[in-house]
């Protein structure tokens, strides 16, 4: 394994080429071991792809920092010639997308290689990362566990080496909880920070765009990259400030969780920055509105999908609980749109400046046999791993998981909407505090 920046200095300088990087990619893909990482594969396209990019470096030009660097897609977007999914076999048989979605488009206009389409929950809709229909990809820290969801697929194909950068999209945790579970570094961007959400839609209010990386200097470049013209980039940051909220979101830990999180802050602390715990009534008022009315996700998801309900198009049973179970949540949910705006006003004047620290997720990740066993603990599992997440999706957060070097655990750090650039500069800054192993660049 290594970095993507460091990939595209060897294509740069000649110690390797795009095409041994993609070549190695396809066959790593056909292993056995990756059979339920992608769904789909685009060999065909990464070699060319990879052969116009070693062109390129013939010739000293390059189209982009990453010129030459394997990527997989969350099989929500559109890449021309392949079905887009949904991680759902009601859509296999599904038109060829005609054209690329657009960001699709804008990372292959800066010179990345388009391997293929990655495993999700079906529709997006679990944190868990299962799917019956194409296989659920194993944990690489531990095949006996969950690695996470929605976005299963490009999580693992980072944390195991299949390729160094992977999008997916984050709606309640998508990318934040499989990046803790799968011990590698996930961003959620602000909503909207790469342009209209060109991807198949899951909660139109809370969707996003997300990233996957083992570094994040890896993060920050492909979000250079993605970034539309004239959008704002990583900048250094001073010395951080950062707030731990009292409460659940830093007391309702699992033991091993609670231990790692203690060291995290600790490690901190140590390196210098300053660390406050007190109460947030934002997050507060927002959980509680939550608890009584159901969540905007479960809302949106209905009225996506509910109909599949009666439909013959077959779809997972865990799937179909949960759209049953919002059934109502669509007439029960006025009093959490209608508080948004003003919670996510609050939440930035709690925070004061200083950047949200927590675990992103509150226990160890469960083990499929399990689950299967017991829908009831199914539920509760999936609700469980998503709860600190999904508030913060709420409050329309940036955020990015840092692992640390306990297995299955990680720091989340959270900002509001719009302040990427710091939050992805004092990540950099909080991974090298923490000291958690990387691949050497």
């Amino acid at each position: 394994m290594t970095t993507a920046t460091a990939s595209a200095r060897a294509v740069t300088t000649g110690e390797t080429t795009a095409v041994e990087l993609a070549e190695g990619a396809i066959s790593r893909a056909r292993q056995l071991d990756s059979s339920s990482v992608l769904i789909t594969l685009t060999a065909e396209r990464a070699l060319r792809q990879a052969e116009a990019s070693d062109r390129r470096a013939g010739r000293g030009v390059r189209r982009g920092m990453l010129d030459g660097v394997p990527i997989v897609w969350k099989d929500l977007f559109d890449i021309q010639g392949t079905v887009t999914t949904l991680g759902s076999a009601s859509h296999l048989y599904d038109e060829p997308a005609a054209v690329d979605s657009p960001l699709v488009r804008r990372a292959h206009d800066s010179g990345l290689v388009t391997l293929g389409k990655s495993t999700l929950s079906e529709f997006a809709f679990s944190g868990l990362g299962i799917n019956p229909r194409f296989g659920t990809p194993a944990n690489p820290l531990d095949p006996a566990v969950v690695p996470g969801g929605s976005s299963s697929g490009s999580a693992v194909a980072v944390a195991n080496g299949l390729v160094p950068l992977a999008v997916g999209t984050d709606t309640s945790g998508s990318v934040r909880v499989p990046a803790a579970l799968c011990g590698i570094v996930g961003f959620r961007a602000s909503p909207g920070r790469y342009g209209p959400h060109d991807f198949a839609p899951l909660s139109p209010t809370l969707d996003s765009v997300g990233l996957f990386a083992t570094t994040v200097a890896d993060i920050a470049a492909l979000d250079s990259v993605l970034l539309p013209a004239g959008s704002p980039r990583f900048r250094p940051a001073p010395r951080p400030r950062f707030v731990v909220p009292a409460g659940e979101w830093s007391e309702d830990l699992a033991p091993p969780v609670a231990a790692a999180f203690t060291a995290a802050v600790a490690r901190l602390r140590a390196a210098g920055a300053e660390i406050e715990t007190r109460v947030l009534p934002s997050l507060r008022t927002a959980q509680h509105l939550m608890d009584a009315h159901g969540t905007i996700v479960g809302a949106e998801a209905y009225r996506l999908h509910g109909h599949r309900l009666s439909s013959t198009l077959p779809i997972d049973e865990a799937t179909r609980r949960r759209l049953a179970a919002n059934a109502d949540t669509p007439d029960t949910i006025t009093p959490v749109y209608t508080a948004m705006p003003d919670l996510r006003t609050a939440f930035a004047a709690d925070l004061a400046g200083a950047i949200l620290l927590c675990p992103t997720v509150r226990h160890p990740p469960p083990r499929p046999a399990a689950l299967h066993a017991d829908p009831t603990h199914y539920d509760t599992a999936n609700a469980t791993l998503l709860r600190t997440t999904m508030l913060l999706s709420y409050l329309a957060t940036c955020g990015i998981s840092l692992p640390t070097p306990h297995p299955h655990t990680a720091v989340l750090l959270s900002l509001p909407p719009t302040t990427d650039p710091v939050l992805l500069a004092t990540a950099e800054w909080t991974e090298r505090a923490l000291g958690t192993p990387h691949p050497v660049p």
